[in-house]
């Protein structure tokens, strides 16, 4: 695998077995980290967001909560908020809706990630993380189809193989990785960028 090549966003979809992943991976991307990176975790409506701020104060990254009408930018992680569906509209923000649940799910990674292969197209990679249905394997057909990078969590390596194994029959992703190579990756497309501006 040696796609590297600029890209505005990484999107990722986790649900069961997915969060300590995002952990590990927000603790270690650089403070300077040239791109968006924003998550869909299947969690609890309830959730209060404790687990964001616990993320928050782990990472060199502002990591918070996608607003509704917000700005994206490189270098923070925005995560979907808990019963709404995150959305990416041509001028780059987010949107925010009450919409039926797809794939069981509110958020559903299915919708955030066709949205944001409309936005972005061939600037975006698209991962698919551990967890236990099937959503998140249309969307990264969308994103492929669209021209994005895309990236699924060896099955093997997952601590709920269902959403990888969905995701790889439907779409045969670019790369399929555990994730110390997912991280090692996005680090990649970082220092390509970083690189180039020098």
């Amino acid at each position: 695998m040696n796609k590297v090549r600029e890209y505005d966003a990484i999107t990722i979809g986790a649900s069961a077995g997915g969060m300590n992943l995002v952990q590990d991976m927000a603790s270690k991307l650089p403070k300077d980290f040239s791109m968006a990176v924003i998550l869909v975790q299947h969690i609890a409506n309830n959730s209060d967001g404790g687990w964001i701020t616990l993320l928050d104060s782990t990472s060199p990254l502002t990591i918070k909560e996608a607003e509704e009408k917000e700005q994206i930018e490189r270098g923070k992680i925005y995560i979907a908020p808990p019963n709404y569906h995150l959305l990416v509209e041509n001028d780059f923000t987010f949107s925010l809706t009450v919409d039926e649940k797809v794939n069981y799910a509110r958020p559903s990674i299915d919708v955030f990630f066709e949205t944001a292969s409309w936005v972005f197209g061939n600037r975006l990679v698209g991962i698919i993380l551990s967890g236990g249905n099937s959503d998140g394997a249309k969307g990264l057909k969308s994103i492929k189809d669209r021209g994005g990078f895309t990236i699924v969590q060896d099955p093997k390596s997952a601590e709920s193989p269902s959403m990888p194994l969905a995701a790889i029959n439907l779409v045969k992703p670019h790369a399929i990785l555990n994730p110390n190579e997912i991280w090692e990756f996005l680090l990649d497309i970082h220092k390509q960028i970083q690189s180039d501006k020098t």
